[in-house]
């Protein structure tokens, strides 16, 4: 009988998501579960890539399969993969200053999957540096990050500290300029102005925004502005914005 994944972190659901990790990295998947009966060109390339690389894959029913993805959709197949990988702090660091777009974003105790999936997406599209987790108090990268992120939080550096305001210090020690997500009387309108790089964005929680003690090692503040009487964005949304302004202000 199969053994099911006990820990919904380590899955990924989505043939397509997991016909491209094993495509580009087959070292990161355990096991493949794959509908009973699923037949498509697509999903016998992928059990062709299993043989292949010597990747494990078992063929179940779809019950199981809603089990380990619960309320997620699968399309008949989901990855268990190898423990996450997080890059020392200090690597990290010193890989971000030579990424196509040398900013790293920092998520300061942001809870939903789905922000952090969708903010992962932007980052690597746009050849960010990479993302900032602390391990306390952050969001799970379970299916629900991994579905919104349609592959980038495999791709794309991550680490995790244990303090995210020293971190923004070492940032700040080695050289980028860091900057919070913030409205402040003196906040830089980041759609007309030229920022910085390399640098680290912070981005707050999505009801209580980017705490003081991570504050007070921020350098500058950036704030988009509405055309219309609006209440709020929310952080992926803010964050997307945000990762695209520096994008242009590497190209001017």
């Amino acid at each position: 009988m199969m053994k099911e994944a006990k820990d919904s972190g380590t899955v990924l659901p989505g043939l397509k998501p997991v016909l491209e990790l094993l495509e580009r990295e087959p070292e990161r998947v355990d096991v493949v579960y794959v509908r009973k009966g699923r037949t498509s060109a697509d999903s016998d390339r992928l059990l062709d890539l299993c043989r292949d690389y010597g990747v494990r894959f078992q063929l179940v029913g779809d019950d199981v399969l809603s089990r380990m993805a619960a309320h997620v959709g699968h399309q008949g197949v989901i990855a268990r993969l190898r423990e996450a990988s997080f890059m020392p702090w200090e690597d990290f660091l010193v890989q971000a200053a030579h990424a196509p777009l040398p900013l790293i974003v920092a998520l300061d105790q942001v809870q939903d999957p789905g922000n952090v999936g969708t903010l992962a997406r932007t980052l690597f599209a746009m050849g960010g540096a990479g993302l900032v987790l602390p391990k306390h108090n952050s969001a799970f990268l379970g299916p629900g990050a991994r579905r919104s992120a349609a592959g980038a939080l495999e791709r794309l550096p991550l680490t995790q500290v244990v303090n995210l305001s020293r971190a923004v210090k070492d940032a700040r020690d080695a050289g980028f300029v860091t900057c919070a997500a913030q409205k402040v009387d003196d906040s830089i309108d980041p759609l007309t102005e030229k920022l910085p790089l390399p640098a680290l964005l912070v981005l707050g929680n999505e009801e209580k925004g980017v705490r003081p003690g991570v504050l007070k090692h921020c350098e500058c503040s950036l704030c988009i502005p509405f055309r219309r009487d609006f209440d709020s964005l929310n952080v992926a949304q803010a964050g997307a914005i945000l990762i695209s302004c520096f994008a242009r202000s590497l190209a001017l």
